[in-house]
């Protein structure tokens, strides 16, 4: 962990609500904190799988980068007094600080008057749950209670909630939401909806629990266009780093369309920035000189033995995906009562199994029980489950949160991932799930 909620699940072993022995006792109150809940593992001899110094421009000359107009004006001598000319689309920006060094000059630009318009549309989000410590398949693993930050952006309302867009892995694996708003009030965020293979979700919070002030305070983010971006144009990066509160860093663009690859394999097409991009940033805006958001920031790509390179998600590449997502209905989790089954043994595929085994990550299928809905509904053994409904899943917690919005007698799209002929191919089943009070350890 790197302080942000870049939280990576390992091996575990879960019944609860999808099947397994002894595992639904509806009186048994749900723990939280202490030291973690032990989950053993025992599998038998089945094989698994687990896994910048710059020569000096003028003031004039960094205003025209962040405008996007680029300039050749360089700065040489003796030390200059900063031009004061106002950019068209950056208040107070023509204030400038030129120190001349045996190097070169230095120049500081003022992008205040974009920050203060940009910051009352983004938020600091604290994900409180659990991540799974790994003592290998066949030792079993623990959980235990983390807390980690992230940041997100404000993006859209509607008649009852307030919609946020942040990245998956900044909300993934979480039991609580809590976000913080530009007037430090905070209100509590339910998933709407994720997906991690482009590393976004979008979170909700209801209107209701929003005071009047709060509202008058916050505003919803301007969305700008990705594709336009030139090498060398300038950015502002806000965020939640380090946990510590909304803080700014500025730089430029360094090289647009590039591919890297997450510790889950996943293959993301990013730009990457001078900007600092630090941990809790995750989630955050990446903005133009205008303030339009043009990047989603992401942490988790950073290179820890590597200085001056950070991330984002560019926001050309998403906004369909955002549109969508803002669209999905917002689910509640279900009561006890109301708490659903599916029927499986469940063992997370972590990245390291995943390049060990050659196999996808997810939520591998270890036995079904018999006469259950996922019998009913074809899921085999072996079977790595990826997604149910609407909600990805990458880890045996991820699958307990899902089902925890779908009460028993409900349907939903399960998305796996099958073996056939020596390759996975992806294939869909619809399982109408039990009530598990209906399933106690007497008739499995």
């Amino acid at each position: 962990m790197n302080g942000e909620y870049d939280r990576y699940s390992d091996n575990e072993m879960h019944y609860g609500n999808y099947g397994g022995p002894n595992d639904y006792d509806p009186k048994k109150p749900k723990k939280k904190g202490g030291v973690g809940r032990v989950v053993a593992i025992t599998l038998g001899m089945l094989l698994l799988v687990g896994v910048a110094a710059a020569g000096g421009y003028s003031a004039h000359t960094i205003v025209d980068q962040l405008s996007g107009r680029g300039s050749e004006e360089v700065v040489s001598g003796e030390t200059q007094a900063a031009e004061t000319e106002a950019s068209e689309t950056i208040e107070n920006t023509a204030t400038a600080a030129v120190n001349q060094g045996n190097t070169g000059s230095v120049v500081l630009t003022d992008v205040s008057g974009v920050v203060e318009n940009v910051m009352p549309s983004i938020v600091a989000i604290t994900n409180s749950g659990y991540v799974t410590q790994n003592f290998g398949f066949w030792q079993g693993s623990v959980e235990i209670p983390t807390e980690g930050s992230g940041s997100g952006i404000i993006i859209g309302q509607n008649d009852t909630e307030l919609l946020i867009v942040t990245n998956n892995h900044v909300v993934e694996n979480s039991e609580t939401l809590t976000v913080q708003f530009a007037d430090n009030s905070t209100a509590e965020a339910t998933i709407k909806g994720t997906k991690p293979n482009a590393d976004i979700a979008i979170i909700s919070v209801p209107l209701s629990s929003l005071s009047s002030d709060t509202l008058s305070e916050i505003s919803i983010a301007t969305l700008g266009d990705s594709d336009t971006l030139k090498i060398g144009q300038g950015v502002i990066a806000i965020g939640n780093a380090m946990g510590y509160g909304q803080s700014v860093t500025e730089g430029c663009v360094s090289a647009l369309n590039r591919e890297v690859t997450t510790d889950e394999g996943v293959t993301l097409t990013v730009m990457q920035v001078s900007a600092a991009i630090n941990p809790g940033n995750s989630g955050g805006a990446l903005l133009n000189a205008a303030g339009e958001v043009i990047g989603i920031n992401t942490a988790k790509l950073m290179d820890e033995q590597v200085e001056g390179i950070g991330y984002a998600i560019p926001i050309s590449s998403v906004k369909d995906l955002i549109n969508e997502m803002m669209n999905y209905e917002t689910r509640e989790r279900v009561s006890e009562e109301e708490a659903s089954y599916l029927g499986i043994q469940p063992v997370t595929v972590d990245s390291q199994s995943s390049s060990a085994y050659g196999m996808p990550t997810g939520v591998f299928v270890y036995s079904v029980v018999e006469n259950s809905p996922a019998a009913a509904a074809g899921i085999r053994e072996m079977d790595i489950i990826t997604q149910i409904d609407r909600y990805s899943v990458s880890s045996v917690a991820e699958l307990q949160e899902a089902l925890s919005y779908f009460a028993g007698g409900e349907t939903v799209t399960v998305t796996l991932q099958r073996q056939v002929d020596g390759s996975y191919q992806e294939i869909t089943v619809d399982v109408t799930l039990a009530y598990a009070r209906d399933y106690t350890s007497t008739n499995q």
